[in-house]
């Protein structure tokens, strides 16, 4: 269940996701919170550069195992703008990440795109639960929609 907390949490990811556009990349931003509530890590996308693996999700798996040991990575919760694409939940299961929590789904975003003429993903949209059968996932959040459609829509000039 979405509470106040996850909100504010998925809130700072929609401003990442801004950051991310005034910097001319693509609009995706993610947080990695402890079991205990403390932003733990922060990113946002930083393709625009040619590595299309530079999503902030994939950092923050590999932030995680690199400085979180195997039972605060499970305590953790990920939270994101966008639901993970399938190299980012990988990421997310290998590292054994807890909770993730997305203000847009893969399926929503296909459609903005698809009304805008964008070009698809070079990778299929599979679910999160699809790529890691056994995460606890929440998401999409409604009340994010529009602004993150709106961002998409800038990305694309429209």
């Amino acid at each position: 269940m979405i509470d106040e907390k996850d909100m504010a949490f998925l809130e700072r990811c929609v401003a990442l996701a801004e950051q991310a556009l005034e910097v001319g990349d693509e609009p995706f931003g993610s947080v990695l919170v402890s079991g205990d509530g403390e932003v733990l890590a922060q990113d946002h996308n930083h393709v625009a550069g040619g590595d299309a693996t530079r999503h902030p999700e994939f950092f923050l798996a590999r932030w995680a195992a690199e400085y979180l040991t195997p039972e605060e990575r499970a305590r953790a919760s990920v939270y994101t703008s966008g639901e993970h694409c399938p190299m980012c939940a990988a990421a997310h299961g290998w590292v054994g990440l807890g909770r993730i929590v997305y203000a847009s789904s893969s399926q929503q975003l296909i459609v903005w795109l698809q009304e805008i003429g964008a070009h698809p993903a070079p990778v299929a949209p599979l679910p999160i639960r699809q790529v890691v059968p056994n995460a606890v996932v929440e998401g999409p959040v409604p009340e994010f929609a529009e602004r993150l459609r709106a961002l998409h829509r800038r990305r694309h000039g429209v």
